[in-house]
């Protein structure tokens, strides 16, 4: 497991499974694998004494292994990349609704937080098309839909069907057009693939730089670390893609988000509601902005600028629990079509 001391934060688990409630920390279940998460658990421990203590795993295992705990496990908080499972484990009762002066204060979109309180958007991010610039116009393609049309055969890339930013724009999909029309799009997307689903989003954009494909999925993020990448050739590959915010003239572009939940059981829940507060507040949402350029749920604070260049687009205005019910059904699809 992880035993790493970074200035007042702990990031260590063996120890939290002592039966003795320590009033100076909380316990985070943790599938947001960012370093630049790190000094926002710093400036809490600073500003309040608590230590916060971190166990980092797949959002899937994380959410087993606080079933499997019970009543005895330490968990305080769940963080996770993706609204589904936050959605999922609200809905297996493992998730305390929370809400405080603090918290209704800040005034979180409603679609960006569960209605009860059972868990909190910290930061999203949107599915966008990149495209090459030199063999795409923008004008060519506008939907989501449009990646199944028979022009773009060989020509599409993606990461695996697996993968929860995948799974959440299919079932976001099926929300909107239904589940035989959400399929027909999936096999269609497949049959036009440039190459197998394989890497991370960042592999897509380089992937359409160097011309193996002319249009990917990826979310807003990639892009905006490689536009402020400190290494010239990341800052090339930006310089040879736009993005294209999908779903403009209809239902908005899909957006998914990194939130937290309240642990049902947490011996800390206290403690976990403060560092729920203070992961949204305007100086920890600005180092979500800048330091993974990723926007904001607090609607005080703006987007680091070379977002906000990419343009203004219309997010898709439903609550992420509402797709993430049609996960399921996503999954069977893909996996029928071969998105694999």
């Amino acid at each position: 497991m992880f035993a790493r001391k970074i200035a007042g934060l702990t990031f260590a688990f063996g120890a939290f499974a002592a039966a003795s409630v320590q009033a100076q920390e909380v316990n985070v279940y943790n599938s947001r694998h960012y370093n630049t998460d790190r000094a926002i658990y710093e400036t809490f421990t600073k500003a309040t004494g608590i230590k916060v203590n971190i166990i980092e795993g797949n959002h899937d295992e994380l959410i087993q292994r606080i079933k499997s705990e019970g009543a005895g496990s330490p968990a305080d908080l769940f963080i996770t990349v993706d609204a589904g499972r936050l959605a999922a484990a609200a809905k297996e009762g493992l998730l305390a609704p929370v809400t405080s002066p603090t918290l209704d204060a800040i005034k979180v979109p409603a679609n960006l937080r569960d209605p009860n309180g059972a868990w909190w958007g910290l930061s999203t991010r949107a599915r966008i098309i990149v495209y090459a610039k030199d063999r795409v116009k923008p004008e060519q393609i506008k939907d989501y839909e449009d990646l199944a049309k028979p022009e773009w055969k060989g020509q599409v890339l993606t990461r695996s069907g697996t993968h929860p930013y995948s799974l959440a724009l299919t079932a976001s999909i099926i929300d909107a057009d239904g589940e035989e029309k959400a399929e027909a799009w999936v096999k269609g997307l497949v049959a036009n693939l440039a190459r197998p689903p394989q890497g991370g989003d960042t592999d897509q954009i380089k992937a359409v730089a160097v011309g193996e494909g002319d249009l990917a999925l990826a979310n807003t993020y990639y892009v905006g670390k490689l536009i402020t990448s400190a290494k010239q050739e990341d800052r090339a590959v930006a310089e040879k893609i736009g993005v294209i915010f999908p779903n403009q003239g209809n239902r908005g572009t899909h957006v998914n988000l990194s939130g937290a939940g309240v642990v049902k059981t947490s011996p800390n829940a206290e403690n976990a509601r403060k560092l729920l507060e203070h992961l949204l507040s305007p100086e920890a949402q600005r180092m979500f902005a800048d330091g993974n350029m990723e926007f904001p749920v607090n609607p005080a604070v703006k987007p680091h600028p070379e977002l906000i260049k990419l343009g203004d687009f219309k997010a898709a205005d439903v609550n992420a629990a509402s797709f993430a019910d049609h996960t399921p059904q996503a999954l069977r699809i893909m996996d029928r079509a071969g998105w694999k």
